[in-house]
This record gives structure tokens, sequence and C-alpha cells, in this order.
């Protein structure tokens, strides 16, 4: 059983602690039998992540999408929940953790910036799990570097067309609907850019491209060709776009962090099973001293990155505006410190860490993303230097170039 204890933290109040028992719950009795068969192929995985959207719809959990006032958990969307879900969830099942993370990053943009038909219209689908969401901002030569987003959208009477690509896609041939960032042309890099919100059914939306990574997901790329969206489904104003994907990405980054923390917890939890189970030259692996630092060193960072990433939710949650410095940290450190975590188990495990099917090489597997999506560990590090030093050059389009503009 992984450590709990981290619930007694100051950072939750009774509402956390009851939903993060809810989550658990769920994914001890529930989430088992959804996950039968899901890495056979590609399309069980598809699959997977269609049932499992519309069981955690009906048990209630992605509520924490969502505002109460559209069928949501809380008045607004609190960050310690996601995050929250986001650990307990990926402890048991990456495909878990993907599904509420998407239906999060997907809503959000509305949820913050969205008029209120658009709230109404796709809010409450999404906390179902009726209509699975997905955001589409990243371009074969735009990923980091958000201000180099080519997609365009021109008016066109009582309709937006969309012309464009997007890659690296999650949802993408799933999704009810996309959240699309394209270039209308309110000014140069950043301040081009709009938001869209996309039916996955709209003539032009072509999503049959699929990518196959080594953690299988739903996965590809989003090829806009003459797509006509109507003029109410722009979302905010022209030349919000960049505004409102880093306003997303700022409050989603520490998520990852959190996700990233449960793998690890699993990965602490499966190595030391292993250690005191494992004879080796008469004596368990866990007598061993060197077993014994290497698990101390898993633990002591793990904590580490639980305190990074629930400072940020809480800050996010709690003190309010934007919280790039205290995300990025945390997503940088947990992701990273994670990565080190699992291949400790892996050496803990020795060959068998290595053997497909086991949940220390599914692990392994499933982290390496973790580093590279919302901000990889470079971009981060840039963002962050740039926040301790002050004022000065920043990487045009990332998060912290956001303040200067």
């Amino acid at each position: 059983m992984a450590d709990t204890s981290y619930l007694a933290w100051p950072f939750f109040d009774d509402g956390h602690r009851a939903y993060a028992r809810e989550v658990e719950r769920w994914g001890a009795e529930a989430l088992p039998p959804l996950l039968v068969g899901a890495e056979d192929s590609l399309d069980a995985v598809y699959a997977c992540v269609g049932r499992l959207a519309a069981a955690m719809g009906k048990a209630g959990l992605l509520r924490v999408c969502i505002p109460k006032a559209y069928g949501g958990l809380r008045e607004q969307v609190d960050v310690r929940s996601l995050c929250l879900g986001r650990e307990i969830l990926g402890r048991a099942s990456g495909l878990a953790d993907f599904t509420l993370a998407m239906q999060g990053l997907g809503s959000v943009p509305i949820t913050l910036f969205g008029g209120e038909d658009q709230k109404r219209a796709f809010l409450p689908r999404v906390a179902a799990g009726s209509a699975i969401a997905a955001f589409a901002l990243s371009e074969p030569d735009a990923g980091s570097d958000v201000a180099a987003v080519s997609t365009t959208a021109v008016r066109d009477g009582k309709f937006w067309r969309l012309d464009g690509i997007k890659t690296w896609i999650s949802n993408g041939g799933l999704a009810s609907y996309y959240v699309v960032f394209a270039r209308t042309g309110e000014g140069a890099g950043s301040k081009g850019l709009s938001a869209f919100i996309v039916d996955a059914d709209t003539p032009g939306v072509d999503a049959s491209e699929r990518i196959e990574v080594v953690a299988p997901h739903p996965l590809a790329t989003l090829r806009l060709a003459g797509c006509r969206v109507p003029a109410e489904r722009l979302l905010g104003r022209t030349g919000e776009g960049f505004k409102i994907a880093m306003a997303t990405l700022d409050a989603f980054r520490s998520t990852v962090g959190a996700a990233a923390l449960g793998f690890a917890r699993r990965a602490l939890d499966e190595a030391g099973t292993r250690a005191l189970n494992r004879r080796l030259f008469g004596r368990t692996l866990a007598e061993f001293q060197l077993t014994q630092g290497k698990v101390a060193d898993m633990a002591t960072s793990i904590d580490a990155a639980a305190l990074l990433v629930y400072r940020a939710a809480w800050t996010k949650d709690v003190v309010g505006g934007r919280v790039t410095r205290e995300a990025s940290m945390a997503k940088l450190f947990a992701t990273e410190s994670a990565q080190q975590v699992i291949d400790a188990a892996v050496q803990v495990f020795g060959g068998l860490g290595v053997v497909r099917g086991t949940a220390v090489e599914r692990l392994y597997r499933e982290i390496r993303a973790l580093r590279i999506y919302e901000g990889a560990s470079e971009v981060l590090r840039l963002v962050i230097g740039s926040t301790v030093l002050g004022p000065g050059p920043s990487p045009k389009g990332s998060a912290d170039s956001l303040k200067r503009e």
C-alpha cells in the first residue's frame, strides 16, 4: 500500500481527502476489469480509454474537471483535486490517469474563457464522460515554441475556415471535440493566435493518422483542410489564443508532476515488495545496505516531489494568479525524479524488471513522455531561470514571456 500520510498535510481540506478516498476505492474495485486486454493493440487502447471515460463519468470522478455550476465537484476547478486524482490513478494505471487528464485539459479552456452557451453545451458532457475532450496546440514545427503555430483561421461570413496540421494530439481520433489554436493575425508571433472549439465530425477534420508511442494511448495527427467552424465556436476573443493556452497549461503543469508522483509511488511499492521477498546469498535484498540506500533515495525524492507539486497546486487554488514558477518547478522535479525512482526500481527487479508486462517495465515506458509534454524539462529550466534572474530575454512564446507581452 502506497504511503498516504501526505493527505494530512495542510495543503488539503476534508473535501480533498474524501475525493482521494473515492478515487482510491474506485481504482481498487472498478478499474481492473476495465483494463483487461488494454495493451493487446492500439485499437484496444482506444477502446479502453472510451470505456474508462464512460465509467469514470458514471462514478462521478470526472466532476473534478469542471465547476459546480455545470455539475462539477467544487465551485471552481480545483488544481489540488486534479493532482490528487492524477496521482492516485497514475499509481494504478497510466491510461486511467490519461483519461482524467485529457477530460480536464480539453475542458478547462472552456471553463476559463468560454461563453455561457459554450459552457452549458460542453462541460456537463465532459463530466458525464459522454463527450471526450482534446487540446490541439502542437504542430510539426510548433511544440514548446507556441508562437510558431502556423495553422490558420480566416473569417468566412458566419464561419471561420481552419487549415493546417496539428500533431501529438492526445485523444486524436477518439475525441468528440478539439480545442484548436490557430493564427488569426491580430499581431506577430503569439499575439496573433486564437482558439476554437471544433467538433470532431466537422467536414475537413481528419484524425485518422495515429501515432504509436512506447506507452500507447490515443494519439494522432490532426489535419484541418477547409474546416468551417461557426463563429460562435470562437473561444474568448480573437488574439487571445496564447493567453488561453498558457492559462490552461499554468493550471495543468502541476498535475503532470502529480501523475509522475503516482508512477514513482507505485515503483517504490513494487521495489519494496521485491526487496522484502527476493533472497540473494542467504539474505533478502532488503537486508543489504545498498538496497536500503537506494530505497531511502527513492522515498526522499518522492516526498520532495510531492511537496513541490502540492505547493504549486495550493498556490494556484488559494493565492491565485499565475504560478508559472511554482508549476514549472513542480513538473520539472517530479518528472525527472520519477524517472530516476522508476529506473532504480527496475534495477531492484534485475532481469525481471525489463520483462514486458511487469509493473516496473510498464512504468519505465509510461514515465518517459512526461518529461517532454506540457513543457519539456529543458524549456522549464529556461522558464525557471528567467523568473529567478529577473527581467531579461526569455523564450518567445514560452509561458514566462506572457508576462512581458
